[in-house]
C-alpha cells in the first residue's frame, strides 16, 4: 500500500503549503475533490472530503474510489503493538469545542477500526450485550493530535495525559490516557462513502471552521506507554498537503 511519509503531513500542515486540488464549489459546499490514484488501495483513495451542516448538525462525509470501509486491521490478539486503522476530519476548531482543554492540539473527527480493543466503553455496536468486544466495527471518535519524535521523525500521535494529571475531558471519555473521545455517533459507511452526522451546542463554531480529509494507520505502541498511539502510515490526505482548505458550506 501506498503512504505519504508522516514527515510530509506534518510539515505541510504547520507551512500552510498549497495543496495539489482545488476546492469544490461546484455544489456549493467548499469540499475538496482528489483525483483517485491506483497507487492508494481504493477503500483509503480519497476522492471527495466535506462538511455540511443541517440545523445544530455537522455533517462529515468522506468519499472514496473503492468501497469504504472494506479493509480492516488484521487481528493480532494483543494490545501492545496493534494497529487502527481510520477515516479522518483534521480541523481548525478548538478541542474546547467538544469538552478537552483549550488549544490542547489539533482536532480531529475520526472514524476507526481497530479489533484487538475496544474504545467505546458506554457502546454495545454489535448488540450482542457484550460492550467491550466491538472494536473491529467502524465508530466514531474525537482525537486531539499533536507532533512527537517518539513516534518517528515528524510524526503525529494522539496526545497523551501524563500519569497524575487532570485535564479537562469530555463526559464521553473512555478512560485511556490519551485526548480522545467516544461520543458514539454511528458512521454510516454506504459504497463509497463514510458519513457521521455530529450534533453540536453552537453550530456557528463548526461554520466558521476549516477541515482536510485523510486515511491512516495507526499503531498502539509497543511497551503500550507513551505515546501510546501514533501514526505511522498515512494512506492518502485529501488536500495532498493537509493545509485545511475545506471550507463548511461554502
Amino acid at each position: 500500500m501506498h503512504s505519504l511519509k508522516c514527515s510530509l503531513l506534518l510539515t505541510s500542515m504547520f507551512a500552510g503549503l498549497a495543496g495539489v486540488v482545488s476546492a469544490h464549489d461546484a455544489a456549493g459546499h467548499g469540499g475538496i475533490d482528489t483525483k483517485a490514484s491506483s497507487a492508494v488501495q481504493a477503500p483509503f483513495d480519497i476522492v471527495q472530503t466535506r462538511i455540511t451542516t443541517e440545523g445544530n448538525v455537522a455533517i462529515f462525509h468522506m468519499a472514496v474510489s473503492g468501497k469504504a470501509g472494506a479493509s480492516r486491521p488484521a487481528r493480532t490478539g494483543k494490545l501492545a503493538g496493534s494497529s487502527v486503522f481510520s477515516y479522518v476530519w483534521p480541523t481548525t476548531l478548538d478541542p474546547s469545542v467538544v469538552g478537552f482543554e483549550a488549544k490542547a492540539g489539533i482536532l480531529a473527527l475520526a472514524v476507526t477500526s481497530h479489533p484487538d480493543f475496544d474504545d467505546t466503553p458506554l457502546f454495545d455496536e454489535n448488540g450482542d450485550g457484550n460492550l467491550a468486544n466491538d472494536g473491529d466495527l467502524w465508530h466514531s471518535h474525537w482525537v486531539v493530535l499533536k507532533p512527537d519524535a517518539a513516534c518517528g521523525k515528524n510524526a503525529l500521535k494522539v496526545v497523551d495525559i501524563p500519569k497524575g494529571a487532570k485535564p479537562r475531558l469530555p463526559k464521553t471519555w473512555p478512560g485511556l490516557p490519551i485526548l480522545i473521545d467516544s461520543p458514539g455517533w454511528t458512521p454510516t459507511i454506504k459504497g463509497k462513502t463514510v458519513v457521521v452526522r455530529v450534533p453540536f451546542d453552537d453550530i456557528g463554531v463548526v461554520e466558521a471552521g476549516h477541515f482536510d480529509g485523510v486515511t491512516s494507520a495507526l499503531r498502539v505502541n509497543a511497551s503500550v506507554h507513551a505515546p501510546l498511539l501514533c501514526v505511522v502510515d498515512v494512506f492518502k490526505v485529501a488536500s495532498g498537503a493537509l493545509s485545511l482548505p475545506g471550507k463548511v458550506n461554502q
